[in-house]
């Protein structure tokens, strides 16, 4: 990531404007603004903003006294190289300039290396390099801008995540669904309750509410 320019206004203070979108990642941020050079807005009212800062040491091998003596030797001769350079222009020849210079410079490379890590006592047996990772990136406009930036970047497609009102982010509407008046059934007649039918008497029984038969005299 290209760092600010230490005479820009900007360069250490605050950004400010207005969010108009959100991508996961810095290439999605920098195709953004790209997109709008190209529609030939004016790019110097965008800032690209990393939230979610999070610093990450990376773990990349075992520091060990060899590896310490290598290093340091390396890092020598390159300073003595330029030493041996300078005492070139100078005057003399390349064996008597350049490499003593190159070989004074490994043995004390190597010597201070080798010192400076036994000083540590051990309690960083590693190498690693550092790095601060966002975990979003937010465009911001100003705010006299961030209108027509949205209409440019509806333009782009919607890669990144809404940032606010009026995003790069298309969204389907739904269709608003009317209220359906309840469904109208027919009336159900309803049907007089059956009675049970009346018990007939069995042959064997005698008709209820007969009165018992009285022997009378004949008549004279």
């Amino acid at each position: 990531m290209p760092a600010m320019s230490p005479t820009d206004p900007r360069a250490g203070n605050q950004p400010r404007g207005e969010e108009i979108a959100t991508y996961s990642s810095y290439l999605e941020a920098q195709r953004a603004v790209d997109y709008l050079a190209d529609e030939e807005f004016a790019v110097s009212a965008v800032t690209i903003v990393g939230k979610d800062l999070t610093m990450v040491e990376r773990i990349t091998g075992r520091r060990t006294y060899p590896k310490v003596a290598l290093r340091g030797a390396g890092s020598g001769a390159y300073f003595g190289f330029f030493i041996g350079i300078l005492l070139l222009l100078f005057g003399g020849t390349l064996a008597q300039t350049l490499l003593p210079a190159l070989l004074i410079g490994a043995g004390a490379g190597m010597l201070f290396a080798v010192i400076a890590y036994a000083m540590t006592g051990g309690k960083r047996d590693f190498t690693s390099t550092s790095q601060v990772v966002a975990g979003s990136f937010a465009i911001l406009c100003l705010e006299e801008k961030a209108g027509e930036a949205r209409r440019v970047l509806n333009g782009l497609g919607s890669d990144g995540q809404s940032g606010g009102p009026g995003a790069p982010v298309t969204q389907v509407a739904r269709p608003s669904e009317e209220p359906q008046p309840p469904a109208q059934h027919p009336p159900v007649e309803q049907q007089p309750a059956q009675q049970p039918p009346a018990q007939q008497p069995s042959p064997q029984q005698p008709p209820a509410h007969q009165p018992p038969h009285e022997d009378r005299p004949p008549q004279q």
